[in-house]
């Protein structure tokens, strides 16, 4: 810290505060604070503070979280978007993000990511100025989601790794209606993706100039991922007496969030029926830059108690290797996809597990790699996948290393001190 005026000093304040770590992949951590807001002058502030790793391995593109409401004389000056991060070292300013949460129109949070080694503690600061904003780095790649009315009324994700879909009212009453250009499912659609930039806009353009456009890779990915009546990579359930129930496709959409660091939106469903109890169900999902796989924050509401909730992964022709990991609560299924592989996996808090099963019949689309989780009103896990011909990763095993070290940084998120 460096020298200031005795006199400018005394009118310094010092104010408890909490902080929420929030990484990418959705783990949040309450740590109790005291930050040093410093003044330097009329037109500058700061807050700083460390962030710490108590694993023994390195961590890539962890998104923390640092809510607006505890940096109140920041954002009373300045405004949250002249907010800005800083690594205290190097000076360097970090990519940051501003989010509504709530969508109240008061921003709630600002995010940033870290590259973290193991066992490490880095300084940042957040820094405040009257031209703040401008000094935010523009950044080459980001996180987006959309509603899709040009492709009836799917809504679609991505980063720079991963893109997926799912199915709106309009699909689905189209094949009510018993024709065959619409789709009932509330399963979730992988898009393969070999590019860091977003191709949500392009692929969809292109396939409406010309149809089937992003079932044929043309240099950036495709979609060869078939969900039909599965619950595709991620799509939830319940199970009841020895059978799976399921809502149908998504009735309303919210976009919560689009940005550098993190996209965000909701989905609610009608009302279903499973096994005799009528289910509420509403979804909110998260997809961080640098993750492959998207956040489910899955709400379940029942006037009778709830059967067990399910989330699953379609093993489509039956023909790859399924691996299951309870201890530390993570599945995956590895898979051919043409002329290449593909691997889908679902993770999850083992402190919400109850069993993993791979559950195959005969049926058409209903043979899957299931995780049961508690019966609870709200239920957070993880789902996504890793494209061979993506080049992120070499091997299954590092897709399954990638699985295990997931799995532990939501058992020990980062920890955040003055």
């Amino acid at each position: 810290m460096r020298d200031v005026p005795m006199a400018s000093f005394l009118m310094n304040k010092t104010i408890g505060m909490k902080i929420l770590i929030n990484k990418n992949i959705g783990t949040v951590l309450t740590v109790t604070l005291f930050f040093m807001v410093v003044s330097f002058g009329p037109k500058t502030s700061v807050v700083r503070f460390a962030v710490k790793n108590n694993l023994p391995l390195a961590r890539k593109s962890e998104t923390v979280s640092v809510p607006v409401e505890k940096l109140v004389n920041l954002v009373k000056s300045f405004g949250a978007e002249n907010i800005f991060i800083k690594d205290a070292v190097s000076g360097k300013v970090l990519a940051s993000q501003v989010v509504d949460n709530d969508v109240d129109g008061k921003p709630d949070e600002i995010l940033f990511q870290v590259d973290i080694k193991a066992k490490e503690v880095r300084k940042f600061l957040a820094e405040g100025l009257k031209d703040g904003a401008s000094k935010q780095p523009k950044s080459k790649v980001a996180t987006y989601s959309r509603f899709v009315p040009e492709r009836i009324d799917d809504y679609a994700w991505e980063n720079d790794r991963v893109a997926f879909r799912t199915y709106g009212p309009t699909a689905q009453k189209l094949t009510e209606a018993g024709r065959t250009d619409g789709t009932l499912t509330s399963g979730m659609d992988c898009w393969l993706k070999c590019v860091n930039y977003s191709i949500i806009d392009s692929w969809y353009k292109k396939n409406a100039a010309q149809a089937g456009y992003y079932h044929i890779d043309h240099g950036e990915g495709y979609d060869p991922y078939h969900v039909g009546d599965s619950r595709g990579c991620g799509g939830i359930g319940v199970w009841d007496n020895g059978k799976l129930y399921a809502s149908k496709n998504y009735v309303t959409y919210k976009t919560v969030a689009v940005g550098p660091i993190r996209t965000i939106f909701e989905l609610t469903y009608a009302p279903w029926d499973a096994n005799g109890k009528i289910i509420i169900e509403k979804k909110r999902i998260s997809l961080d830059l640098g993750s492959n796989l998207s956040r489910y924050e899955v709400e379940l509401k029942s006037s009778q108690p709830l059967p067990n909730i399910v989330a699953g992964i379609t093993l489509h022709e039956k023909n790859g290797e399924v691996k299951t990991n309870a201890a530390e609560g993570w599945v995956r299924y590895y898979e051919p996809m043409d002329s290449s592989k593909l691997a889908t996996a679902i993770v999850i808090s083992p402190s919400q597990l109850i069993d993993m099963k791979d559950y195959r019949v005969e049926q058409k689309e209903q043979s899957h790699l299931f995780v049961f989780a508690k019966p609870q009103e709200k239920v957070v896990f993880y789902a996504g996948f890793e494209w061979e011909k993506s080049g992120q990763f070499k091997t299954v095993k590092d897709w399954d290393a990638y699985l295990s070290a997931f799995s532990k940084r939501i058992a020990s998120p980062l920890v955040v001190t003055y």
